[in-house]
């Protein structure tokens, strides 16, 4: 692997992490994080539970704004396809009918710092 492409595989791992913690801290509780639907349908980066919410969280990490902020990359049809993923992982798990909501949780790793946009409710 590249340098570029493991920069990238480590920023994103290092991002997600924090991304369940900051969730974690917010009051939600993470049932899972990583999720691959059958058939290679798709990923979700977090699935998580906020009071009555079932959560599906997009993570974006990125370590400049150069190509403009993480959220930028949350597009329209992305939002859609994580709705019916999200769909998917309540009924494979069996999960109590709960409203579904799209989260991104967009990530600015730079300068030794860490800056956290979290977007409820995206579509």
């Amino acid at each position: 692997m590249d340098r570029w492409a493991e920069y990238r595989r480590k920023l994103g791992r290092r991002g997600e992490e924090l991304a369940a913690a900051y969730l974690e801290r917010a009051g939600m509780r993470v049932l899972a994080r990583n999720w691959r639907a059958p058939g290679g349908a798709g990923e979700i980066d977090i699935v998580a539970r906020d009071g009555p919410f079932l959560v599906v969280a997009e993570v974006k990490t990125r370590g400049s704004l150069r190509h403009g902020h993480p959220v930028e990359a949350i597009t329209e049809s992305k939002r859609r396809r994580l709705r019916v993923l999200g769909r998917s992982w309540a009924l494979l798990h069996r999960c109590p009918p709960r409203p579904l909501r799209i989260d991104g949780v967009c990530l600015l790793v730079a300068g030794g710092r860490v800056f956290v946009s979290h977007e409820r409710g995206m579509g």
